[in-house]
């Protein structure tokens, strides 16, 4: 048959491949991963691993607008009108001042021009048995209940005969006293009897006062122990009391 065609058939003369068996698992495409142990992570977690991570990458840089253009200038003004503002403020309170102490000067000066002296002195006699001789009219304000006073004081035993003064501001070198009134207790020398007369005096006037025991000292006396000066016990007292200075007093 060979002979008869001369050449031998291409399926003849090629052997037969045989199909080779392999006992090997098929092999996954590489997209299949095969199941992993750990449970999947919870949702939370799931939506903060992107805000994390657009947390931690860098902000875009904003673009610069008009209105940061403008800013410089805010500032300026502000600074401008802040440094004008202090400046207007230590203004106003200079002149302040300056009205202030113009104020006093002419009060000083009103003061003076109405305070005059007593030429016919008489003796006034109030219900509660103080007596009193105004020897100069002040020209100034009249205490009030808390008021700072500043007076001249000097004060005796009546009937003693012009004995030694038991409390005196007047003369060079000595100082006032000071006091406000309705307050407790007393300075030095003084009593109710001589807060009682100064309710109607006026800055810058002078009496001379005589108080009876119950509004002195009363039947206890005084002892004025640093100088030996003692005022005895239902002792009538002559004052002499010249106001200094009305002012209110310090907070």
């Amino acid at each position: 048959m060979a002979t008869f065609l001369g050449s031998t058939p291409a399926f003849l003369a090629r052997p037969a491949a045989k199909p080779q068996v392999s006992c090997a698992p098929p092999s996954r495409p590489p997209s299949a991963q095969p199941p992993s142990d750990q449970p999947p992570p919870p949702p939370q977690q799931q939506q903060q691993e992107p805000m994390q991570a657009q947390a931690r990458a860098p902000a875009p840089k904003r673009a610069a607008t008009s209105a940061d253009s403008t800013d410089w200038v805010a500032s300026s003004l502000t600074r401008r009108i802040g440094i004008g503002a202090g400046l207007a403020w230590v203004g106003f309170l200079a002149f302040g001042v300056v009205s202030e102490q113009l104020k006093t000067r002419f009060e000083v000066a009103q003061q003076q021009a109405n305070t005059k002296d007593v030429e016919e002195q008489q003796e006034v006699v109030l219900p509660n048995g103080i007596r009193y001789t105004e020897m100069r009219v002040g020209g100034g304000d009249v205490p009030r209940p808390g008021d700072l006073v500043v007076i001249d004081l000097q004060g005796r035993v009546s009937g003693g005969g012009g004995g030694e003064a038991f409390v005196d501001t007047f003369g060079d070198g000595k100082r006032p006293l000071a006091l406000v009134m309705g307050s407790r207790p007393y300075t030095r020398g003084m009593c109710e009897g001589i807060e009682y007369a100064l309710r109607s005096m006026r800055s810058g006037g002078k009496r001379r006062v005589v108080v009876p025991a119950s509004l002195g000292f009363g039947e206890d006396g005084a002892d004025f122990g640093d100088d030996g000066t003692q005022v005895p016990p239902g002792a009538t007292l002559e004052y002499v009391v010249q106001v200094d200075k009305v002012s209110i007093a310090p907070a």
